[in-house]
């Protein structure tokens, strides 16, 4: 897959976990909602993890660390 395709496939995804938030509720804060599609999260996870990086769970990052789930950040009022 090319990084065109990848970054498409990413793009779709994050649209659709967004898409479930709002259906659920969870996201409802238009600030919040326009932040989510614009901060790209595959970029702040590990290399190896930026397939799962719209997965609705904590992801690894440096340090031992991890990022918050999606869901944790979509619903920030």
């Amino acid at each position: 897959m090319s990084a065109g395709e990848q970054m498409k496939d990413l793009t779709e995804t994050k649209q659709r976990l967004l898409q479930h938030y709002i259906e659920e509720g969870i996201a409802s804060n238009s600030s919040v909602i326009d932040a989510f599609m614009k901060v790209p999260r595959e970029e702040f996870v590990l290399p190896n993890m930026k397939d799962s990086a719209y997965d609705d769970t904590p992801l690894p990052i440096a340090f031992g660390q991890t990022i918050s789930a999606p869901h944790y950040l979509a619903a920030l009022k």
